[in-house]
């Protein structure tokens, strides 16, 4: 049920702001949220339970990596499908502004240098929870991860290379965002899909490859993630003569 009564400016403002950070952040606790914007328990409740009743944002039970302890599962909570409608247009258009400004007055590696910037917390985030020692329980991890910021990934094994009757070889691991909530920047602005590839390298400690973007039209993004013991290498852009499969087919 929506919430009746017109809320006050100040709290209307308020509550605009926490859907924002939440947008902004990912799945998130109360008490982050309330000590990012300074508000009491009780006034970040408030402003959660409204939005949850506007549809803005719902609740989920946090993920565990590890030993939780005793306790209650923590709940965290996040922008469903059509808070994030709301936001993506003004957001968007905001974010493509300030990337024009930061391009035309310091240059494209500028930006670069901002998208690399911005997937920093997230890749020391992600690091805490790749600790399998297999290549193929790695890239779960990093989907599991994904998934739970909104990116509803999947992994699995890279579809398989071989002549028609002739034994196939394996292909490496893929993994597969459908959803992005930065395509339409992204498609202006590719350094974004850039520097998550770099930093999937990175956190796999293999060469992987971006096959496909949503931003640049593809129905999802997908990522090779080259099967190799080599240690430290983690060039995104693997060998020209590399075959790599083709997403489209891909049943992950």
């Amino acid at each position: 049920m929506k919430s009746s009564g017109a809320p006050e400016p100040a709290a209307r403002s308020t509550r605009g702001q926490v859907a924002r950070l939440i947008l902004e952040l990912g799945p998130c606790t109360a008490a982050t949220l309330g000590g990012r914007l300074s508000l009491t328990p009780a006034a970040i409740r408030r402003h959660l339970d409204t939005l949850i009743a506007d549809g803005m944002i719902e609740t989920r039970t946090a993920r565990s990596y590890g030993n939780r302890g005793r306790g209650r599962p923590a709940k965290v909570f996040v922008v469903t499908d059509a808070g994030r409608s709301a936001f993506e247009h003004a957001y968007d258009d905001l974010a493509t502004s300030a990337l024009r400004f930061i391009e035309q007055s310091q240059g494209k590696q500028a930006v670069a240098e901002f998208a690399r910037r911005q997937v920093s917390e997230l890749e020391r985030r992600y690091a805490e929870v790749l600790t399998k020692d297999d290549l193929a329980g790695r890239v779960q991890a990093l989907a599991d991860a994904l998934s739970a910021d909104g990116y509803a990934a999947a992994a699995g094994p890279a579809p398989a290379i071989g002549a028609a009757n002739a034994r196939l070889q394996p292909n490496g691991q893929q993994i597969c965002q459908h959803h992005c909530p930065v395509a339409h920047v992204a498609a202006e602005f590719p350094q974004l899909c850039e520097a998550e590839t770099e930093a999937f390298g990175r956190l796999l400690g293999v060469p992987v490859r971006r096959l496909a973007t949503i931003a640049h039209g593809d129905g999802i993004c997908t990522t090779h993630v080259t099967c190799t013991s080599t240690q430290g290498n983690t060039s995104t852009q693997g060998n020209e003569n590399e075959t790599v499969p083709s997403p489209e087919g891909s049943d992950i």
